[in-house]
């Protein structure tokens, strides 16, 4: 693979070709053939971005995990390709067209496809804004859990990336009104513990932690049993309250592992404290510190959630390891 810095034209009616290279670097021929790639990540959860704007791509279950291999690869906690969503070949993807001219297409990094990510859904946005394909201060992208809103807020260092993440809900509200959760989660070192299942368009089951608990310390290496179990299986959360509206977790994410931070968690956090507090459902903003940096998550009207954070662009290139 090889590095360059790209200076991405802003596209006419049609999406536009992948990024030019600046002069300077040697003629195209003198690199090896290959897809381009961004690599990024958001509060470092970190992903490979292929920009697709022709909808060409071959990416299969094997070139994602080869991708996201972190020693024979480029590494990353996933994969996202950034395509045109009347390109896509789901049909539920499609009927989004209207509303959202750009695809999600997240892949994580065992290969599987995922309905969404939250902190991806904020690379997306700084790729799709540094490529000049979107360029006012709110649009929509458009993922497998439905469309999505993103604003940008700020400019230069500071700016930050919001997602409207949609509506969520409990996956069972009569037993968390009968007995405040659904869900036994084996924690290493802690045994059967009580969780919480949300759904934010992906699953999630959120454990409290005691102040008293070491949360750093805790096994993560292998998924936390969860009892009954999830069907295709989900990510898990656990949450240590800090203070009135600031918490901090750790979080394993299903087909990838611990990763350093993950948006959706990040909220299905701060929602089950929420709930657990007996606050209601529109009630301000939590601050949530994960291990990669720290997330801003707000309740909204109408079972809505809002996701805020930085999003970092931090290298460009060519892999042989998709065909282009």
């Amino acid at each position: 693979m090889s590095l360059h810095d790209p200076e991405t034209p802003r596209p006419a009616d049609a999406p536009p070709a992948a990024p030019a290279r600046r002069e300077g670097l040697g003629a195209p021929g003198d690199r090896p053939a290959g897809a381009a790639f961004t690599k990024g990540h958001g509060t470092e959860n970190d992903f490979v971005l292929l920009p697709d704007p022709d909808g060409r791509l071959d990416l299969d279950e094997h070139a994602v995990r080869r991708l996201a291999d972190r020693r024979g690869g480029i590494g990353g906690d996933g994969v996202i390709r950034v395509v045109p969503t009347r390109c896509s070949d789901e049909p539920a993807v499609r009927a989004q067209a209207d509303r959202a001219s750009w695809f999600m297409d997240y892949r994580n990094a065992d290969g599987s496809k995922a309905e969404m990510c939250g902190n991806g859904t904020r690379v997306f946005a700084a790729y799709l804004r540094r490529a000049g394909w979107e360029t006012a201060d709110e649009f929509a992208i458009a993922t497998r859990a439905g469309v999505k809103r993103v604003q940008v807020r700020g400019a230069g260092a500071t700016t930050e990336y919001a997602t409207d993440l949609g509506p969520w809900r409990l996956a069972d509200e009569e037993m968390f009104a009968r007995q405040g959760y659904d869900r036994l989660v084996d924690v290493p070192g802690l045994g059967p513990v009580p969780g919480l299942s949300l759904d934010l368009g992906n699953p999630h089951v959120v454990v409290a932690l005691p102040e008293d608990v070491d949360l750093a310390g805790l096994d993560l290496t292998a998924a936390p049993a969860v009892d009954p179990p999830v069907p295709g299986g989900v990510n898990v959360e656990l949450a240590q309250p800090l203070g009135d509206g600031h918490l901090q977790m750790r979080v394993h994410e299903r087909g990838v592992g611990e990763t350093r931070s993950c948006g959706t968690g990040a909220a299905a956090a701060a929602l089950a404290l929420m709930l657990w507090s007996g606050r209601p459902r529109e009630h301000g903003t939590w601050r949530v510190d994960v291990p990669g940096g720290t997330l801003r998550v707000t309740a909204l009207p109408n079972a809505g959630v809002e996701l805020a954070g930085p999003a970092d662009l931090v290298a460009d290139g060519t892999t042989t390891l998709v065909t282009p």
